[in-house]
């Protein structure tokens, strides 16, 4: 039976499986238990102690963080945190999408992209041949549904912030304390709040990097909801670094937001995504409960009670 060529754009590309466990330690790490764990090795065994968490964070945003003008189409901003067990990330993540760029593209070096891909642009100017760009999209839907990690993003109405706040707060700013709180709360249920966890950024610019450097700091220092030290570093990359979980992060944070800008229409990616965001009640409340835990929307849609 031949496969059917999904329907997405290339920013619907999100997976539609839980957080699968990857190893038999990791047993309470991610919501589902659906997949195979990866066989233990000797290195794992005889591993040292490392001050360094079992997870990683790759970063993405999705819209102007500015207040000054609004994009009628897209009034929001979103700031979307993956986060990936480590032994997942290299062994299966990283070597999925290097095989796809060595199938469509012969090298390795192609960023994937949202925008890039949705427009037919740069390196993808190939898939205005629709056929080709339909198998790319089968391919790489198979590739991020079977690509484990935690989704803790953050949706920032601009309109609703300016109209109920006299001076708002910097929108990236907001968003970006919501999900290193929310991190912080991810990383103790593991057992990992004592380790340091790096959150991978891409580079925006040098004022940009330093404005949210300073900020990320001061959280992590303790100007938090949570008050107290949060064991996060930053760490900035160049889009030329060519990072696949900033890659992944890329291609998620858009379809957060079309989730609010759209809402009340069906909203294909979003429904897929579902089961990857933070929840509560745990594994068995996967796909469910994620409302103000694994996505805050800000300021609260009347309706929602705060958490």
């Amino acid at each position: 039976m031949q496969k059917q060529i999904p329907l997405f754009e290339p920013a619907e590309l999100i997976a539609n499986n839980p957080c699968p466990e990857i190893s038999a330690e990791e047993i309470a790490d991610l919501p589902s238990a659906s997949a195979e764990p990866l066989p233990a090795t000797s290195a794992d065994a005889s591993a040292p102690e490392s001050k360094y968490s079992k997870f990683v964070v790759y970063v993405d945003e999705s819209g102007d963080h500015g207040l000054q003008s609004l994009d009628a189409a897209y009034p929001v901003f979103v700031l979307a945190f993956c986060v990936f067990y480590k032994r997942h990330y290299t062994k299966k993540v990283v070597a999925d999408i290097e095989d796809l760029k060595f199938k469509y593209f012969g090298h390795d070096l192609v960023v994937l992209h949202e925008h890039e891909i949705r427009k037919a642009k740069g390196d993808f100017k190939r898939f205005r041949n629709h056929k080709l760009k339909g198998q790319f999209l089968s391919d790489l839907t198979d590739i991020i549904e079977s690509s484990n990690f935690v989704l803790i993003s953050c949706i920032i109405d601009k309109a609703q912030l300016k109209s109920r706040q006299v001076n708002p707060s910097n929108p990236y700013h907001i968003a970006l304390g919501f999900c290193l709180e929310t991190l912080y709360e991810f990383l103790v249920e593991k057992g990992q709040e004592e380790l340091t966890t790096h959150v991978i950024v891409e580079r925006r610019g040098n004022k940009e990097d330093n404005e949210l450097e300073l900020e990320f700091r001061r959280m992590c220092d303790g100007a938090n909801k949570l008050g107290q030290r949060l064991p996060f570093d930053i760490i900035f990359g160049d889009k030329k670094v060519n990072s696949t979980g900033l890659q992944l992060a890329d291609l998620v944070a858009r379809p957060v937001g079309l989730s609010l800008v759209q809402r009340g229409q069906y909203n294909r990616a979003f429904d897929v995504l579902r089961s990857k965001f933070y929840c509560s009640g745990g594994r068995a409340n996967v796909g469910k409960g994620f409302e103000n835990w694994g996505l805050k929307i800000y300021p609260a849609v009347e309706s929602e009670k705060p958490r």
